[in-house]
């Protein structure tokens, strides 16, 4: 590689270094506060909540890659511009064309990590952080039973116990479910068990009464009972949910068994989606850098600034990132449109080629000896 390629691709890396550090650590102290209020108020430990951020991260790192990627190219051009380094280059001949070369392999070697992410990182960070949730919403005595404490394990729902025997048995049930807009039920009993089931464990009420306030009629219904169950699965989630899609390897997504359709409840038309992206996807860095460095350079040198040329390459940006969210849905329909994900990079590649086009028209000389 020419010394010039070195020293761009330097730049690039060291600006793209700085920008992903900083988004991944936005991203992740905004995901963190949620999780730790949702974690820490479930009575979870401090190394619960380290564990779930840790395995968030490859998500977050996958998520903010392109876009640091977009940045490190953007900001490089507009530095290169700005101190004149890239009108020196095109005076002693080299091409708008030329100078992205540097950028197509910084972009390459993004994708080859994300790719490297998506392949294996992402598919095993998902996995273990399903099962992790699972482990814990199955763990209802650490989220939900804590004695003398009103909990509100889901919207509209309270929880109360007076007193947890050694036994494991509860005492002094008080449960409210107002999720309904048209009634609420309010559980009283005088013991209860968790019982474990395939679908979810159960709460056992025995000896107490439900108390059914309809909404529309005001109207007030008590009814006794010996034994009541209530499925907790609802509020904490059901046990032994199958895998996901983007659990599996990508081994697994080639060619998809019966077994693996009823355990993750997706279509063809999904693992093809799926598949297709963890290849494809990665290379939406390059896209991205071309676009940040094209749009720059279509505009040239310019004493008044180059703020149209920073929002024409943001807009353009924006633009594919809908357009890959708006294609997404058809693709996970259809088996055939998989190829849709492909769409916005190759739309990407090809408006940075037009305008470094037009960036290298701009600058041929003209007969007559003027440029």
């Amino acid at each position: 590689m020419a010394r010039l390629d070195r020293y761009i691709l330097a730049q690039l890396l060291r600006v793209f270094g700085f920008f992903s550090l900083v988004l991944v650590s936005v991203y992740w102290v905004n995901r963190a506060v949620r999780l730790f209020d949702q974690l820490i108020s479930n009575g979870q430990t401090m190394i619960v909540f380290l564990e779930f951020t840790a395995l968030s991260l490859p998500m977050l790192i996958r998520t903010v890659l392109p876009v640091a990627a977009f940045i490190a190219a953007t900001y490089v051009t507009l530095a290169m511009l700005r101190s004149s380094e890239i009108a020196v280059l095109q005076a002693a001949g080299v091409s708008p064309v030329r100078l992205a070369r540097p950028v197509v392999v910084f972009g390459l070697i993004v994708t080859a990590f994300l790719t490297l992410l998506m392949n294996l990182l992402i598919p095993e960070a998902h996995s273990e952080l399903s099962k992790r949730q699972n482990e814990l919403a199955q763990n209802v005595t650490s989220s939900l039973l804590r004695a003398g404490v009103f909990q509100h394990p889901a919207e509209g729902v309270t929880f109360f116990i007076s007193e947890i025997t050694p036994e494991g048995v509860l005492r002094g049930i008080y449960l409210s479910d107002a999720r309904s807009q048209m009634q609420r039920i309010d559980y009283t009993a005088r013991t209860a068990l968790i019982v474990p089931d395939r679908s979810g464990p159960k709460l056992v009420m025995i000896e107490g009464q439900a108390q059914l306030f309809d909404q529309t009629s005001g109207r007030l219904s008590v009814t006794g009972f010996g034994d009541f169950t209530y499925d907790l699965s609802i509020l904490i989630g059901p046990a032994g949910r199958g895998r996901s899609v983007d659990e599996l390897t990508t081994a697994e997504l080639v060619s998809p068994t019966e077994e693996l359709l009823e355990e993750t409840g997706a279509s063809r038309a999904e693992f093809r989606f799926v598949l297709v992206s963890r290849f494809v996807e990665g290379f939406s860095a390059v896209a991205a850098a071309l676009l940040g460095y094209a749009a720059l350079i279509a505009g040239g040198f310019s004493r008044l600034g180059f703020w149209r040329e920073v929002a024409l390459a943001v807009v353009l940006m924006a633009f594919l990132q809908i357009l890959t969210n708006t294609l997404a849905g058809p693709a996970m329909q259809n088996v055939a449109l998989a190829w849709l994900g492909v769409v916005p990079i190759v739309l990407g590649v090809l408006i940075s080629s037009a305008l470094l086009w037009w960036a290298a028209r701009k600058r041929r000389p003209i007969p007559g000896g003027a440029t």
